[in-house]
Order: C-alpha cells, then structure tokens, then sequence
C-alpha cells in the first residue's frame, strides 16, 4: 500500500499515515512506516515525531539525519503545530478549554496540557438485539430494548507531545474516543461495534502549521470517510 505524500521538499515529507500502520518497526510488527515508506522513496528516512498505530493523518519524516536533528527540535520548541479531530462517546463541558492534567509516563509524572473545541454533538437511539421475553400463558414476544448515544466531535491543539495525550485527556473527562482499545471504555467499544460498526479509533491527525522557506504555512487533509457526517445517522 503506498502511503500519500502531501508534500515534499529537500529537507522532508509530510504524510497521511493510514490507520493501524505502526510508525516504528520492532518484534512482531511486519509493517511500519519507517520500513514500509524507506522501501517506497527508494532510501532510509528518519523520524522525527510519532503517531499511534491507530491514529491516521499528517506526519513529517525527514529525509536525512541534519534535517531530521532540525526538524525534532522544531517539533519540540513548539513551533510546529498540529491539530486533531476525534469522534467522542459522551460530552464534554465547557464546549471550548483547555484540559491540563498531567499523564504518567515512563514512570515519570509529565506535564500534559491539550486545547479542545467541540464543533458538534448528536444522540443516536438505536434498538439492541431483540431478546426472548416470557408471555402470558406461556407463550414468547420479542421485545426490541433501546439505548441512546451521545457522540460528539472535537477540534484538539497539542502543547505538548505526551504518548496517548489526546486519548488519556479525554478519557479522563469521560468522553472516550470511539474504539479507544487502551485507554476507552471497553464495553461500550463493543456495543459500538455491534450496533455501528466502529470498529478503528476516530481520531485524526488533520492539520500541520509549519514554517516552510521562511513562511508558516498549512497543510490539511479530510478525515477518514467514517468521521464524517454524524456517525450512526442517515444523513
């Protein structure tokens, strides 16, 4: 498969990493992106920030060691921005903030701060599997049971590069991304499934601020068909 390039210049790449390839190789992992996108442009590129395996959308790799040294300290100094969206279960109140908690990594407590923006908010009611009920005299009705959900669509900002941030921030504010596997609700990540076919994380990597000959300049990409619209409703 080969993975999109959104831009190219002497210096890097910037990608639109697909969801569920890992960035960096390591036992087990038969693809990743390091492997995977080196074989494609025909020579070793070099990492300089990361994506979980399961969050897809805009990265930059460098294509030799002194622009990939450059590059990480741009990413680390702040100067490039990047920004998300992900399709929630539940709410999250304000509408509009900043979360700043901090997240245990590597055994260390790190400082940890995401801006958030919630652009929209539905419920979907939808009928669970029909289940035997006892009638009168003996006799069996199916009885349809009904359960709502809440779902909504964040904007996220980054301030700091923490593994899992976005995913831990909005967990902790009870608003879990869709099919967050480690860091979710893992019952309702099944009844997603069950009812929506929800089966990736819907969180996107969609738009990088970053300076390019001199200029800040922005790159942006639609998100995954399954993030668009309302998801579980005909529209």
């Amino acid at each position: 498969m080969l993975i999109p390039i959104i831009y190219e210049d002497d210096e890097i790449f910037i990608i639109n990493k697909p969801t569920g390839l890992a960035v960096q190789g390591g036992e087990k992992i038969k693809h990743s992106l390091d492997k995977d996108f080196s074989e494609q442009v025909g020579y070793k590129i070099y990492l300089v920030h990361r994506l979980d395996k399961d969050t897809c959308g805009l990265m930059i790799v460098a294509k030799n060691p002194v622009s990939a040294n450059k590059w990480t300290k741009l990413i680390s100094s702040k100067t490039v921005e990047k920004e998300y969206i992900a399709i929630c279960c539940g709410k999250i109140s304000p509408k509009k903030g900043v979360i700043s908690e901090d997240i245990l990594q590597h055994g260390q407590t790190r400082r940890a701060v995401t801006d958030y923006l919630v652009t929209d908010e539905w419920t979907v009611t939808a009928e669970k599997n029909a289940e035997n009920m006892p009638g009168v005299g003996g006799n069996y009705e199916q009885e349809a049971e009904q359960e709502t959900f809440t779902f909504s669509r964040i904007q996220l900002k980054l301030h700091t590069g923490r593994m899992h941030q976005i995913r831990i921030h909005l967990a902790k504010n009870n608003c879990p991304i869709c099919a967050d596997e480690q860091h979710g609700n893992f019952k309702l990540n099944k009844k997603l499934w069950k009812i929506f076919r929800i089966k990736h994380l819907l969180l996107c990597s969609y738009r990088l601020t970053l300076p390019i000959n001199g200029k800040m300049q922005t790159f942006e990409i639609d998100v995954p068909e399954e993030m668009k619209g309302r998801v579980g409703c005909k529209e």
